[in-house]
């Protein structure tokens, strides 16, 4: 599965490190976090990253394949 989680703000690539899994693009003062997610807990994990981090989520959606 591959997931997009935008979040307010442009990250600084020091804070987009904390999620190497993915890549980030910054756009119109947010952030876009995308790539595979493995299941429904690594999904979990990385609201509850974004949460610890202080970054607010705008949008969470699965992208086609």
């Amino acid at each position: 599965m591959r997931y997009e989680i935008r979040v307010d703000g442009e990250m600084t690539d020091v804070l987009a490190k904390a999620f190497l899994e993915l890549d980030h693009v910054v756009m119109c003062g947010q952030t876009i976090l995308y790539g595979p997610v493995v299941d429904e807990a690594h999904l979990y994990g990385l609201l509850a990253r974004c949460q610890s981090l202080g970054l607010r989520v705008l949008e969470l959606r699965q992208m086609p394949e």
